[in-house]
């Protein structure tokens, strides 16, 4: 299994349980590992041969900047469930900041893995 991957995405997004939270964007980092064969790409240097990162970027985005989620939970969820459904992704890994959800902590979110489900 090869891996096309999108690291450190910075997306401000309304997320969190308490209304103090959901008066302003905060910024989330996402970090994505997507499964697929890029064999053919590699072969015909073409971008419809593989998974476009820059599409797959936009879409998270909107999912994120749009969605109205409570949980990064939620987030990863469709995040996953969109990216499996639209694009030639076979398993994924989603990895979800939220750097200032814990003063303490440099890093805390969630990482969720997921795969394609059989056609």
């Amino acid at each position: 299994m090869d891996i096309v991957f999108l690291h450190d995405l910075k997306v401000d997004a309304v997320i969190g349980l308490w209304d103090w939270e959901r008066q302003f964007k905060q910024t989330l980092h996402i970090d994505v590992d997507l499964g697929t064969d890029i064999s053919a790409a590699g072969r015909s240097d073409s971008i419809d041969d593989t998974v476009d990162y820059k599409s797959v970027t936009k879409r998270i985005m909107q999912i994120a900047e749009t969605g109205g989620f409570l949980l990064v939970e939620a987030l990863a969820e469709a995040i996953c469930a969109a990216i499996l459904t639209e694009f030639n992704v076979k398993w994924l890994r989603l990895r979800i900041n939220k750097k200032s959800a814990v003063r303490q902590a440099r890093d805390v979110g969630v990482m969720i893995e997921r795969k394609r489900v059989a056609d």
